[in-house]
């Protein structure tokens, strides 16, 4: 893929989208992936070439995907922000369409991963500049993450297999990195009572599984504010950061590190 033209581009991920295979669109939608460097991909006005070729409402989501590609090559973090979010705004028109299928949710934890990684980088633009809103992008994306988060919680009448509910995790976890880098952790606390009341939380992945408990193992730490209730808060981050240390992955060493830094203090104070 970092060497086909623009066309190949083009019906390679029309192909994909039509036989509903998420991965592969995943993979082309992807910021991370190695057709990002495919210069005749990298576009400052795709919208009339892709136009001729793919139908709405994908037209939308690949020509901001182009120019994001092209603003990234230009190291132009702010604008490659502003074109993920158009993306994932589009991307959230098509998940609200789709009724009992849920083989777009690779395509959302993709498209969702980016548009956080990229208002990391426009913040850190931004922040030096004369900014009154040193977050301010980094917020924007939270709520692009919020929009995809309500409708995957609210698709509680698909079966089991088909439910969009299975990406709640994922966006919670992405989520829960965003307020604790603006440091609004009060927000954290509707989204774990949505993960904690899903009858099926036991069967997300086990990475998903340890991100979410470490992230609520820190937050259980911060909420210590009353003295009646500090043992059993403690013991909730105790539990939630035992669970995240002994589960994550043995080569994992700096996720390890990072649980232990708040596991440790822990365990001292029970």
């Amino acid at each position: 893929m970092a060497h086909v033209n623009l066309n190949q581009y083009l019906h390679q991920i029309e192909n994909a989208w039509i036989g509903k295979d998420g991965d592969m669109c995943s993979a082309m939608l992807s910021c991370r992936n190695i057709h990002i460097t495919n210069t005749k991909l990298q576009l400052e006005k795709p919208e009339s070439s892709v136009g001729r070729i793919l139908e709405p409402p994908l037209d939308e989501i690949v020509a901001a995907h182009l120019r994001c590609l092209w603003a990234m090559a230009n190291k132009d973090p702010v604008e490659a922000c502003r074109c993920q979010m158009i993306l994932v705004t589009a991307f959230i028109k098509i998940l609200q369409q789709q009724k009992d299928e849920n083989w777009c949710l690779p395509v959302m934890y993709t498209v969702c991963l980016d548009v956080r990684l990229h208002a990391i980088k426009a913040d850190k633009i931004l922040s030096t500049k004369e900014h009154k809103n040193k977050k301010e992008t980094l917020e924007k994306a939270a709520e692009c993450l919020m929009s995809c988060f309500r409708i995957c919680a609210a698709d509680n009448r698909s079966s089991e297999e088909f439910t969009k509910r299975w990406g709640m995790l994922m966006l919670v976890n992405q989520m829960f990195k965003v307020y604790f880098r603006i440091n609004k952790l009060h927000l954290c606390k509707p989204l774990i009572r949505a993960i904690e009341a899903f009858p099926m939380k036991h069967m997300f992945s086990l990475s998903q599984l340890v991100t979410y408990r470490y992230y609520v193992g820190r937050k259980a730490m911060f909420d210590c504010d009353y003295k009646s209730v500090l043992y059993f808060i403690y013991l909730v981050a105790d539990t939630y950061l035992t669970f995240a240390f002994e589960k994550c992955h043995k080569t994992c060493l700096k996720n390890k590190r990072m649980i232990l830094m708040y596991l440790v203090p822990v365990k001292m104070m029970r």
